[in-house]
């Protein structure tokens, strides 16, 4: 049975190295437990249920912390700067629909909640994708 646990280990790790989203490290850690365990009790039953339960608990108790963590090293690019600044409309904002704004010399496809009127201020909140969320400055 060592073997199978070490095959289940194996596949595992590639898929974690292949998707690097924290998704199977805590059944891989239960499964090396399960290993141990197989040297000792011969219930394939009793192997499965600390090899699920456990990893079930690990995945609950520490994913985000260690998402935390590991989220820390993102790189910021210098498009990020934008975000706090305020900007232009040039195009209508609707709540469905998105307009555009021109903030630190280019034009941005800007959303937002509300509706928004050209010439208008509003203040960048953040960037998804391509688009900034932006709300409007009350003067």
């Amino acid at each position: 049975m060592i073997w199978i646990w070490l095959g289940i280990i194996l596949f595992l790790t590639l898929i974690e190295v292949s998707t690097v989203n924290l998704v199977t490290v805590w059944y891989i850690a239960s499964a090396i437990v399960a290993m141990i365990l197989s040297i000792f009790v011969d219930s394939y039953f009793i192997q499965f249920l600390v090899f699920v339960v456990l990893g079930t608990i690990l995945l609950l108790t520490t994913r985000d912390y260690l998402v935390k963590l590991i989220g820390h090293n993102q790189v910021k690019t210098n498009l990020d700067r934008v975000i706090g600044m305020e900007a232009i409309v040039t195009q209508e904002i609707n709540k469905n629909k998105p307009g555009e704004v021109f903030v630190d010399g280019k034009r941005w496809t800007a959303i937002s909640g509300k509706k928004i009127k050209v010439d208008s201020t509003v203040k960048v909140l953040e960037i998804n994708g391509v688009k900034l969320k932006v709300e409007e400055v009350k003067d």
